[in-house]
């Protein structure tokens, strides 16, 4: 997912301020669901939602206004009620920050832990690496 660091996510040192690292990934997360499932309502429309149970980062170098980032994202782990996903930021070649998502399988309409139906299993399962 391309973006273009924008003028109120820096700090007074003039660098992408750490939490917006987060809504980042968050941001990528909603692509890759649009890529596997045409967009996270189908997801939805298929009973579950997904909540972030972890996150963790790595910072490796600073990011500053009106830069131009990717974010990649990986699925890294897929279970029964929850999946990983892994990002990297990237500024060009250049990796700025790593880290991933742990995100909990709920039903969309009581939020309790569930396992996904086997249609959403399976086309996610055909994005793990091999």
């Amino acid at each position: 997912m391309p973006l273009r660091v924008r003028f109120h996510e820096c700090d007074p040192q003039g660098i992408v301020f750490n939490a917006h690292y987060l809504a980042y990934f968050d941001m990528a997360s909603f692509e890759f669901f649009r890529e596997v499932f045409g967009s996270y309502d189908n997801l939805r429309a298929r009973g579950v939602d997904t909540v972030v149970a972890e996150s963790n980062l790595r910072y490796r170098a600073p990011s500053h206004y009106d830069e131009e980032l990717v974010v990649a994202v990986t699925l890294d782990h897929l279970g029964t009620t929850s999946l990983v996903l892994g990002f990297t930021v990237l500024r060009g070649e250049e990796v700025l920050t790593t880290g991933m998502n742990r995100y909990v399988f709920v039903d969309a309409e009581t939020l309790a832990k569930t396992a996904p139906p086997d249609d959403v299993r399976e086309k996610l399962a055909a994005r793990m690496p091999e």
